[in-house]
């Protein structure tokens, strides 16, 4: 559908609602007679997604790059439409589901570090997009950004890196797991491999490869401390390179999980059920079971870039050996 826009002044954009809400007719005398009628409510975007979080000495700040709707039928494996939607309505949702693209910035009081970058562009006008904004309401510049660590080559999670062909972040130097640079990266992928789409390297190509000429990516290939308080970990299944990061101060601690779920009524309560995005379904579940089970004895706080935004919360064990995701309370006041 092609949109064509036009521009019309507030005073006639009101009486056009005004006269769109009334329709107008003719009474015995001749004259106009407006008839009311039931008023729709306009429908509005979000307030800024922007959420502030201490840990330890740590201000970490949730951001949003927006939502996506996601066709869970067509997209989860091990599992059944009827499965999955008798989960989802326990949630009471439905398919498809919206899916937060969140993106986490953390200032240790000595640097700035971003973990996931969103989408940017790469989803087309009104999917995703929206870290920037969120991040100047947040009160950065992507100029200030000193660390970027990604958790994985996807474009939700690397596509922010780049806006028409520009590094975004020109002060940053990316982390990421080697295994995701020498799968994305190889030109002898660039046409995909074993059915995984070639847009994953197409797209890996414009946004990591970018920072690769520029000589600002440095990858790691296992548990590797970044720098103070900061520890890559390696969880390879969902790609060969998935990592999580975990930020340690003063003895609080909170872990980026990044991808280890995707979909939280589902997956959580089914840690066996998987996405069609993962490069080895079966690493990625038996990934999920192991830290779903560390998460819930350790009483982590973990942090998910498609956890319903903010994304920051604890993960509880069931009974019947399933998982529930807790949220954290929302704070608000100084120096929360």
């Amino acid at each position: 559908m092609q949109v064509i826009p036009f521009f019309i002044s507030r005073a006639l954009a009101a009486s056009i609602a005004i006269v769109g809400a009334f329709p107008i007719g003719i009474n015995a005398a001749g004259h106009a007679q407006v008839a009311p009628v039931a008023a729709v409510a306009q429908g509005r975007a979000q307030a800024p997604g922007v959420h502030h979080y201490r840990v330890g000495d740590f201000q970490v700040t949730a951001l949003s790059d927006g939502t996506v709707p996601q066709d869970l039928h067509a997209l989860l494996i091990n599992t059944s439409a009827a499965e999955t939607d008798s989960l989802l309505k326990r949630s009471f949702l439905s398919n498809p589901v919206e899916a937060s693209i969140n993106a986490f910035l953390v200032d240790t009081g000595t640097r700035l570090v971003l973990v996931d970058t969103g989408s940017g562009s790469f989803f087309g006008p009104g999917n995703g997009g929206k870290l920037l904004g969120n991040l100047k309401s947040a009160g950065y510049s992507p100029e200030q950004i000193d660390d970027i660590l990604l958790t994985h080559i996807h474009t939700d999670h690397s596509g922010g890196l780049v806006s028409a062909g520009q590094l975004v972040f020109p002060n940053a130097t990316i982390h990421v797991g080697k295994p995701d640079l020498d799968l994305f990266l190889d030109p002898a992928n660039s046409e995909g491999v074993d059915g995984y789409d070639k847009k994953y390297f197409e797209e890996a190509v414009k946004t990591v490869g970018a920072y690769v000429k520029a000589g600002k990516v440095e990858s790691f290939t296992g548990p590797t401390q970044l720098f103070p308080g900061v520890i890559a970990i390696p969880t390879p299944g969902h790609t060969p390179g998935h990592s999580f990061y975990k930020f340690e101060s003063k003895g609080q601690s909170i872990e980026f999980i990044g991808d280890i779920v995707h979909v939280a009524s589902v997956q959580f309560p089914k840690p066996k059920i998987a996405i069609r995005y993962d490069v080895s379904p079966e690493k990625a579940v038996a990934q999920r079971e192991k830290h779903f089970a560390t998460a819930a004895s350790e009483r982590d706080l973990v942090a998910g870039a498609h956890l319903p935004f903010p994304g920051l919360g604890h993960i509880r064990a069931e009974s019947d050996g399933g998982y529930v995701f807790v949220p954290i309370d929302y704070r608000d006041r100084a120096g929360r």
